[in-house]
C-alpha cells in the first residue's frame, strides 16, 4: 500500500533518532562533556587497533542534522521513487550512506575513519550510477576515481601515524614534530578531494546524474561536507602552520564555480557548483583560523541546500524530467507551495537577512574583514559572494519571472509528501542560523567594523542583484551574445575546463602510452622473439622436409655429397 511504504517508517525512525542526537548534543555543549566508547580488536607491537565512538557536541549536532535531513529526504522520495522497480534497493543503499557519514562523524580514530570515509565512496558510487545510463557510468567513474585519491591519503596518514603508536588524533593533535608536516599534506589532499576543491572539482557536477533525492543528501550534508567536518577536527593541527597556499585554492574554488554558475543552464548544476562555491566559503575560513565559524555554515547549509533540491527535484519531475531553465517560467501558477519553498532556500543562500545564511555568511564576512588578510584577497572573497547572489537572482529570473516556455503538455502536481518534508525544511532554513549561533557561541560575537567596512556586504549583495537580472536579459539576444563572446562563455561555463583535464586529458595520455607500449612490447618483439619462434622454426623445418619428399637428382646429390663433407671433416 502506498501509505504505508517502508520510506516512511524509516523516515520516522530517523527524525527521532536526530532530534534524540541534537537534544544530547545541547546537553554535552551545556554541561561541557565528552564521551569516548572504545572497542580493542587486536593489538600489534604495542599500537592498538581499536574501534572508537566520540560524543561531544560537535559530533552529536552534526549527527542530529543529517539524520534529520535524510528523513526529510527519505520521506520525500517515498514519492520521488514510487513508480521506480528497483525502491527498496535505492532506500538500501540511501540507509547505508547515511550510515556511512554517521560513522565518519562519529570516530576520533582514523581507523574507524576509514569505514566512513570508505563507505561514503562505494555508496556514492552505486547511487550515481543508479538509472543505469552511459552518462551515469562516465559520472560515476569520475566520482570514484577522484575520491579513491583522497582514500588514498586517509591510508598513507594511518601508516604515518604509527609513529605515535596510536591513531586516536584526538590526543596529538598539539604536538609539533618536524614529519607532522607530512600527514597534514595528506589530510588536506583527502579533504580537497572530498569537499571537491581545485583540481578535484569536476565530479562534484558529474555526480548530478544520481536520483534527486540522492543530490539533496550529498550535496547538503553527506559526502561533499565530509572533507570538510574531516579538516575542521584537525584545526588545532593546522593552526599550527602556515595554509596560505590552501587559503587561495579555497577561495579560487568559491570563485570559479560562482562564475560557472552563471552560464549554466542545467537546473540541478547550478545548484551543485552553488554547493561548491558554499564548500570553499567554509574551507576558506577554516584555513583562516576559525574552524567554528566553519562548522556554523557547514550546520546552516545543509538545511536550506536540501530544500533547494528537494524543490528543483518537483520542478524536474513535473516539467516531464527536463533540467534546463529555459523551459521553465511562471511556475509560481503551477506551483505556488514548491516555489515559495524554493525562494525562501534562495534567499538563505545569498545571504538575505534574517534567513539562516544570512547568520553565517555575514558573520564570516564580518571576521574576514576583522582579519589581516590582502588587498586581492579580500576583494575575490566580497567579488565570489557576489556572484552567488548574481546566480541565485538569475536562477530565479528564468524560473520565475520570465513568460511561460514550457511544452505545451504537463503535469502539475504537487505531491502531500514531497510538500512535507519540504514544510520542515523552510523552518530550519528560517530558524536554524539564529539558533544555532544563539547555541554554539559561548558569548555573542562582537566587531567593531568601519561603516564602510560593515555596510560593503549590503552593496556587493545590491549590485550583484542588479548583475544577475541584466545578465539573465540576453536571452533576447541568446545567438547573438554566445557567438560573440564563445571563447569567454565556454572558459567560464566549463569550470575552467576542468573536467576535460579530469577525464579526456589525463585518460588520454595513458591510453597512448599503454596502446604504444602494447603495440611495440607486447605485440612487437616480444610476440615475435617469443610466441612466433617455435612457428617460425617449424616452418623453416617443414619447407625443408618438403624439398626431401620432392624426388629431386639435385637434391639427393648435394646431400649426398653434405654428409661425405661432414664424415671426412670427422
Amino acid at each position: 500500500m502506498k501509505h504505508f511504504s517502508m520510506y516512511i517508517y524509516v523516515s520516522i525512525i530517523l527524525f527521532f533518532f536526530g532530534l534524540m542526537m541534537i537534544f544530547l548534543g545541547l546537553n554535552f555543549m551545556f554541561n561541557d562533556m565528552i564521551y569516548l566508547l572504545d572497542w580493542e580488536l587486536i593489538s600489534v607491537n604495542s599500537t592498538l587497533i581499536t574501534f572508537t565512538l566520540i560524543f561531544d557536541w560537535m559530533s552529536m549536532m552534526f549527527s542530529g542534522c543529517v539524520f534529520f535531513i535524510s528523513s526529510m529526504v527519505i520521506c520525500y522520495s517515498h514519492s520521488y521513487m514510487y513508480d521506480d522497480m528497483y525502491k527498496i534497493r535505492f532506500l538500501y543503499l540511501v540507509i547505508m550512506f547515511i550510515f556511512s557519514m554517521f560513522m565518519l562523524i562519529m570516530s576520533p580514530n582514523l581507523i574507524s575513519i576509514l569505514i566512513g570515509w570508505d563507505g561514503l565512496g562505494l555508496v556514492s558510487y552505486c547511487l550515481v550510477i543508479y538509472f543505469q545510463n552511459y552518462k551515469s557510468y562516465n559520472a560515476g567513474a569520475l566520482t570514484i576515481l577522484t575520491n579513491r585519491l583522497g582514500d588514498v591519503a586517509i591510508l598513507l596518514s594511518i601508516a604515518w601515524m604509527m609513529n605515535y603508536g596510536s591513531w586516536h588524533y584526538f590526543y596529538y593533535l598539539i604536538n609539533n614534530f618536524d614529519w607532522v608536516i607530512y600527514m597534514v599534506y595528506l589530510l588536506i589532499l583527502a579533504g580537497f578531494t572530498k569537499s571537491a576543491q581545485i583540481p578535484f572539482s569536476s565530479w562534484l557536477p558529474a555526480a548530478m546524474a544520481a536520483p534527486t533525492p540522492v543530490s539533496a543528501l550529498v550535496h547538503s550534508s553527506t559526502l561533499v561536507t565530509a572533507g570538510v567536518y574531516l579538516l575542521i577536527r584537525f584545526s588545532d593541527l593546522l593552526s599550527l602552520f602556515n595554509c596560505n597556499f590552501f587559503l587561495i585554492i579555497s577561495m579560487m574554488t568559491m570563485f570559479m564555480s560562482g562564475l560557472g554558475a552563471n552560464f549554466e543552464f542545467d537546473l540541478k548544476k547550478i545548484i551543485a557548483l552553488s554547493t561548491l562555491s558554499q564548500l570553499g566559503l567554509m574551507m576558506t575560513i577554516l584555513f583562516l583560523g576559525y574552524p567554528i565559524f566553519s562548522f556554523f555554515h557547514l550546520l546552516t547549509h545543509a538545511f536550506f541546500k536540501a530544500l533547494l533540491f528537494l524543490c528543483a527535484g518537483l520542478i524536474i519531475h513535473v516539467m516531464n524530467n527536463t533540467q534546463d531553465i529555459r523551459f521553465m517560467g511562471g511556475l509560481m501558477n503551477y506551483l505556488p507551495m514548491t516555489i515559495t519553498c524554493f525562494l525562501i532556500s534562495n534567499l538563505a543562500l545569498c545571504g538575505f537577512p534574517y534567513l539562516s545564511g544570512f547568520y553565517s555568511k555575514d558573520l564570516i564576512l564580518e571576521m574576514f574583514s576583522f582579519g589581516s588578510t590582502n588587498f586581492f584577497i579580500y576583494l575575490i572573497m566580497y567579488i565570489s559572494v557576489g556572484l552567488t547572489v548574481s546566480y541565485s537572482v538569475r536562477l530565479a529570473y528564468y524560473v520565475l519571472i520570465t513568460a511561460p516556455n514550457t511544452y505545451s503538455c504537463q503535469s502539475y502536481y504537487e505531491d502531500f509528501y514531497m510538500n512535507f518534508s519540504m514544510i520542515f525544511l523552510v523552518l530550519m532554513a528560517v530558524v536554524s542560523g539564529s539558533m544555532i549561533s544563539w547555541l554554539i557561541f559561548f558569548t555573542p560575537v562582537f566587531l567593531m567594523l568601519s561603516f564602510c567596512m560593515k555596510i560593503v556586504t549590503i552593496v556587493v549583495i545590491f549590485l550583484s542583484t542588479i548583475f544577475g537580472l541584466k545578465f539573465s536579459e540576453f536571452s533576447k539576444n541568446f545567438n547573438y551574445y554566445y557567438v560573440n563572446n564563445y571563447l569567454m562563455v565556454n572558459f567560464f561555463g566549463s569550470m575552467w575546463f576542468m573536467p576535460n583535464y579530469s577525464t579526456y586529458l589525463s585518460s588520454k595520455i595513458f591510453n597512448n602510452f599503454s596502446f604504444y607500449s602494447f603495440k611495440n612490447f607486447e605485440a612487437g618483439w616480444g610476440e615475435t622473439t617469443f610466441s612466433k619462434l617455435s612457428f617460425f622454426f617449424l616452418v623453416v623445418l617443414s619447407k625443408l622436409s618438403e624439398l626431401f619428399y620432392i624426388n629431386n637428382l639435385k637434391v639427393y646429390m648435394f646431400t649426398f655429397f653434405l654428409f661425405i663433407f661432414i664424415f671426412l671433416v670427422n
